[in-house]
């Protein structure tokens, strides 16, 4: 019997720990928050998909059950649909859909992400066939569609968050590993710098810039690895390369470190208030090393971050690739006061909880 109705919600997510690393092979901290894309859809006698996108003006139509030519670049909802029917699922039940989201778009808190992995758990739930559907299956499904299907340089830390939910440490080395953290986080504040941000752009020179830095080194330093190296042996050999490339490098190795001390702390349930406060001062060492080593933040972001700082928040960081988009704050207890300030230094503040991942309903 067809479902009268289908609601799918993926979240949004933090990045905690590790930005600008997933596509490096490295390991991540993120974890999903209470902003979410939500997937409504009613089946029709039509055979086709009538999908509604208000919240950015759009709309779309397409017969089920056909490979799809692309509208135009990051094309996400017919880019998933493709990879799903490529994987062998019959797509034959058309649906009227609506799409909606409070995740702030082009932001850095994985709208698109969240998107794809929302349309990949809606075509399962609605569709019948022999794609298996773990969460970890809808995450790489997702990751197909949104980054291989396009070759955009972004890793599989927001499909993942997006859709196991949970605290998560991520080593995104192949095979891809998730370890959920123990620890009840709450006491975020994102924070949009209303600077609009070129997320592929960004994320490639970052990508690259990295790569040609590790490369540099392998042919210099003994059994180089970006995983196993000391940053103690690496900063032996950073005055043969090139200034740029030195302090980028130096970057990814400090941040690859403050993502391993990151994954003891968090694997406490409870975090007293000298935890709270050494998670603080992480974030904004984080923040340093994107900021004055990777090149990635703006000053928008830091004008953002010091007034969050200033009113009482802990630490905080850039969230996503950069150059624009949002950061958050850490400040427990000090919400609504880092909030406010988020917002007189110009920004626009959201007090966040932290959130389940993908939830599906289907009501028949």
């Amino acid at each position: 019997m067809l479902p009268k109705r289908v609601i799918v919600d993926a979240p949004g997510r933090l990045c905690l720990f590790g930005e600008h690393q997933d596509f490096l092979g490295l390991a991540v901290i993120a974890v999903p928050v209470d902003l979410t894309i939500t997937v409504v859809g009613v089946p029709n006698d039509e055979g086709v998909f009538r999908i509604n996108m208000p919240d950015v003006n759009d709309r779309d139509e397409f017969p089920a059950g056909e490979e799809l030519s692309y509208r135009g670049p990051r094309d996400y909802i017919r880019s998933a649909t493709n990879i799903l029917l490529r994987e062998g699922l019959r797509i034959s039940q058309g649906y009227d859909v609506t799409i909606t989201g409070t995740i702030p778009i082009n932001a850095g808190t994985s709208s698109s992400s969240a998107l794809t992995v929302a349309w990949v758990a809606f075509l399962l739930a609605t569709q019948r066939g022999d794609v298996p559907h773990s969460r970890e299956d809808i995450a790489r499904y997702a990751h197909r569609a949104e980054v291989l299907e396009f070759r955009e340089p972004g890793g599989m830390m927001d499909h993942y968050t997006s859709a196991v939910g949970g605290l998560l440490y991520i080593d995104c080395r192949e095979p891809i590993s998730v370890e959920p953290l123990a620890a009840e986080l709450d006491g975020f504040v994102l924070g949009e710098s209303l600077v609009p941000k070129e997320t592929t752009d960004t994320l490639r020179r970052s990508r690259e810039a990295a790569n040609t830095g590790f490369a540099m080194l392998a042919e210099i330093v003994p059994d180089f690895s970006i995983r196993r190296t000391p940053l103690g042996v690496v900063e032996r050999y950073l005055d043969r390369l090139p200034e740029d490339a030195a302090r980028v490098v130096r970057a990814q190795f400090i941040n690859r470190d403050l993502c391993r001390e990151a994954r003891r702390l968090l694997s406490r349930s409870v975090l007293d208030e000298e935890a709270q406060r050494r998670l603080g001062k992480m974030l904004l060492e984080h923040q340093r090393q994107l900021r004055d080593g990777i090149g990635v933040s703006h000053p928008k972001l830091d004008l953002l971050i010091e007034a969050a700082v200033e009113a009482g928040a802990l630490g905080g960081k850039l969230n996503g690739s950069g150059m624009g988009g949002c950061m958050f704050a850490y400040a427990p207890g000090r919400q609504a006061e880092v909030k406010a300030a988020i917002d007189a230094a110009g920004g626009r503040g959201h007090i966040v909880a932290v959130g389940p991942g993908l939830r599906v309903e289907v009501e028949r």
